[in-house]
């Protein structure tokens, strides 16, 4: 069931992200058809009445799947066209991963109710911030490209089509601070439930670990962004510092360590 599902939604994800620009109902359509086949699959691979399946692929797979989401939400109101030949091929690349590294196995059996929600939580204020790292990185391909255009060095290949068709860079700005707020917010109740509720979720009193360290170092980093942004106006270059510093230390916390123990060195993770 699983196998025809991901071949589906691959195959029409990199269709859409193929078609012209005036094919924008068939792009419409065939991006929302993707992304329900995307998320039937990505949930029958993480649930089970027995068990829960998790692994940073899996991980990588719903942050891209929230990432489809957001973004075709995003194109109903503005002219964000240009995201959508650099996330749907992702996206399509993505979903196959849990084929090739499955993750680990996660008993249900005894587990407290809080303990789904935690994971909830914690996948989505991962996907949200991969949006906003996503987001924050095309903000400086279209920077780059801004001044390559001033300089008269133009390129005219499909990546620099896609990022000259980006919204203005103000609007890419406000876009990227609500998706970083949302983020933070569901970060927020992530560490929360962890750090206070960490034996009802885990059966283990809470403890410092790799993964601890690095979420919280990465909730600091987030803080001092949005508080920076409120009370200091930061913007640009400083923004997208903190945000691509602070995506990639959660994904050290959350991908990184489930990498290094399901791919180097071949063991399960709970």
């Amino acid at each position: 069931m699983q196998l025809p599902l991901i071949h589906a939604a691959g195959l029409l994800y990199v269709i859409c992200a193929l078609l012209p620009e005036q094919r924008r109902s068939l792009i419409v359509g065939g991006t929302m058809l993707a992304w329900l086949l995307h998320g039937i699959a990505l949930g029958s691979m993480v649930l089970t009445p027995d068990y829960l399946r998790l692994g940073f692929a899996i991980m990588l797979s719903a942050a891209l799947w929230l990432t489809v989401a957001a973004y075709w939400i995003e194109n109903l109101n503005l002219s964000v066209d240009g995201l959508r030949r650099l996330v749907l091929p992702s996206a399509a690349i993505a979903i196959a991963l849990p084929l090739i590294f499955p993750g680990s196995e996660i008993p249900m059996a005894g587990k407290s109710p809080l303990f789904s929600w935690h994971i909830v939580l914690s996948t989505l204020a991962y996907g949200s911030l991969t949006v906003a790292a996503f987001h924050a990185v095309l903000m400086v391909m279209q920077e780059s490209r801004l001044h390559a255009l001033a300089s008269s060095n133009r390129r005219s290949g499909w990546l620099s089509l896609a990022i000259d068709n980006l919204p203005a860079l103000l609007t890419m700005e406000r876009l990227l601070f609500r998706m970083i707020t949302l983020g933070f917010v569901l970060l927020t109740l992530t560490v929360v439930s962890g750090v206070f509720f960490s034996e009802q979720l885990f059966g283990i009193p809470f403890r410092w670990e790799h993964k601890t360290v690095f979420t919280l170092l990465s909730w600091l980093l987030f803080s001092i962004l949005l508080a920076g942004r409120h009370w200091r106006g930061w913007r640009g270059r400083t923004a997208l510092s903190f945000t691509l510093i602070g995506f990639a230390t959660l994904l050290l916390a959350y991908v990184g360590s489930r990498f290094v123990l399901e791919v180097v060195l071949q063991r399960g993770v709970v």
